[in-house]
């Protein structure tokens, strides 16, 4: 059992949390969620002891063992991969150096006899003869080889030293879990473990994550930070999201009665419940979710991106013939032979375990960069509009929002002022944000920036490559409806599943040895025995 009692934390004029009392049962998955700066990351150094709070406190149930996910790459640096996991467990740690150090002495005194028994049998009652074939098949799990495990922490890259910190987390079943991120720089392997050993888990796990997938997955409860309060609700993400839409929209509609609006909720909750025994994107943990309250069903201040993307013509019916291309980058092959033909209203997701190779595509498909060899061809109807992962470049000038997004402006009425702001507000820039430099963006406010750049240009093609990353659950939501919407032709890349899932009519692998491609949604692509074989065959 974890709870909190009167949890109160200010910076300065800023109140993050004000009196928040909560109980974490055993046996939930609990998905924190909040805008961005809400104090998601803050609250889970409340809850491990890292951050005092200004008043109230946090306790822990006796011999109770809290487990962090470690967001400091660096700190194991001059330890071995595996007994970094291991240390995961810190008592076991301290039990197998110390048993260690008595029999490297010399000198072995019938003391150090006693304490080194001692020190065996607990070794034994914390199964510490499997800790490093446990550590072991976890980190394989994670996607760290096994030629990596024997390794100091320093030699290893910096995503793979998450994976490694994140198997410490999870290493020798701890009564309490906290994650923050717990899926930045998984591969999908990796997450579908992930979410299994969560489903699995059998005590408390409190968890922060913009992979709305994940949630649905492992969530039973949803911890949402509003209004400087933290309320629990039963469900998954996707419940929660849906549930506080509705109750916004009847928080604005005044002419329903009080009686109307109980019976819309209970008709809500009465199929979202039937639909989540069959639906794949309802939570599979291996626990009955609580029963759905009608009470608990509040409407969320959270501010959503208003994305709508438009065509300013429609496209004829061949949009992109590709033949035999080939792609390059400073001395390494990415694809060869690529044929490709795309039509109109097509959404298609490009997939893959490495990312360059969709990145260089995109690149050579928007002149951005040449092909190797081969040719392509647009439509002559065709009208781009491209969002590049890196997009450093067009942030360079000294300019304010109003002045950077009129740069692409055709004429002169849309530079005028108000149009501009228009397509700024909508992304969530109105009054003085609108005036701030853009130089000083966050990267989720550039995002959102280059989306309304998009908007503004309204082609009939959409080229985005990962342009779900730094957004946060509003954006992502916004940005998700908005492509499903959208009648134009779309490809693009991105590490959210749900996204992927939601928006794709077609699938186009490129893998070493070839191109997959299929007409299908993700969820189907990924959970077809015969293209799993195909797959392999292409690694």
């Amino acid at each position: 059992m974890l709870t909190t009692n009167g949890v109160t934390l200010a910076y300065g004029q800023r109140v993050l949390f004000s009196d928040v009392s909560l109980k974490f049962q055993p046996g939930n998955c609990y998905g924190l969620i909040g805008a961005n700066g809400a104090g998601k990351s803050t609250f889970v150094k409340i809850l491990s002891g890292e951050i005092t709070p200004d008043s109230g406190d946090v306790t822990v149930g006796n011999g109770q063992r809290i487990a962090v996910l470690k967001q400091n790459q660096f700190e194991f640096d001059d330890v071995e991969v595996l007994k970094t996991v291991i240390m995961g467990n810190r008592q076991l740690f301290d039990i197998m150096t110390e048993k260690e150090a008595l029999y490297a002495k010399e000198d072995f005194s019938d003391e150090d006899g006693m304490r080194a028994s001692e020190l065996e049998g607990r070794f034994a009652e914390m199964n510490g003869w499997d800790a490093e074939s446990q550590a072991g098949e976890m980190l394989g799990a994670l996607g760290v080889a096994e030629a990596q495990q024997h390794m100091l922490m320093r030699e290893l890259e910096a995503g793979v030293k998450v994976r490694v910190l994140l198997a410490q987390a999870l290493f020798g079943n701890p009564d309490i879990l906290l994650l923050d991120e717990p899926t930045n720089n998984l591969d999908l392997p990796s997450i579908m473990w992930l979410e299994e050993f969560l489903c699995d888990f059998k005590n408390t796990v409190i968890v922060v994550s913009h992979d709305r997938h994940f949630l649905d997955k492992v969530c039973t409860h949803i911890a949402d930070i509003d209004f400087a309060k933290i309320t629990l609700y039963t469900g998954n993400y996707t419940f929660w999201y849906q549930a506080s839409q509705l109750a916004l929209k009847q928080k604005y509609d005044k002419n329903k009665k009080s009686e109307d609006k109980i019976k819309e909720l209970k008709s809500f909750i009465e199929r979202f419940s039937a639909n989540a025994s069959k639906s794949r994107q309802a939570t599979s943990r291996k626990k009955m979710l609580g029963k759905l309250n009608v009470e608990e069903i509040k409407p969320s201040s959270r501010k959503y991106p208003h994305i709508v993307f438009t065509e300013e013509r429609e496209a004829g019916k061949d949009l992109l013939q590709a033949s035999s291309l080939k792609g390059e980058s400073d001395g390494t092959l990415y694809f060869k032979n690529l044929d490709l033909t795309i039509t109109k209203g097509e959404k298609i997701a490009f997939v893959g375990r490495d990312s360059l190779p969709s990145t260089l595509l995109f690149q050579i498909l928007t002149g951005e960069k040449p092909a190797a060899a081969g040719e392509f061809r647009w439509g002559v109807t065709t009208s781009r509009g491209y969002f590049p992962k890196d997009n450093f470049v067009f942030f360079k000038e000294e300019l304010t929002l109003i002045n950077w997004l009129r740069q692409w402006a055709k004429n002169d009425a849309e530079r005028d002022e108000e149009y501009v702001r228009g397509f700024l507000g909508r992304m969530l820039f109105s009054g003085e944000e609108a005036s701030k430099s853009a130089q000083v963006l966050s990267g989720g406010e550039k995002v959102r920036c280059m989306l309304a750049r998009m908007m503004m240009q309204r082609g009939n093609v959409l080229i985005l490559d990962e342009p779900t990353n730094h957004l946060d659950l509003e954006s992502i939501t916004a940005l998700n409806d908005g492509l499903i919407a959208y009648k134009g032709t779309v490809l693009f890349t991105s590490q959210d599943r749900e996204f992927v899932n939601t928006v794709a009519t077609r699938i186009i692998e490129l893998t070493p040895k070839g191109l997959l491609d299929k007409a299908m949604t993700y969820d189907e692509y990924l959970e077809s025995p015969s293209i799993t074989e195909e797959r392999a065959a292409l690694y």
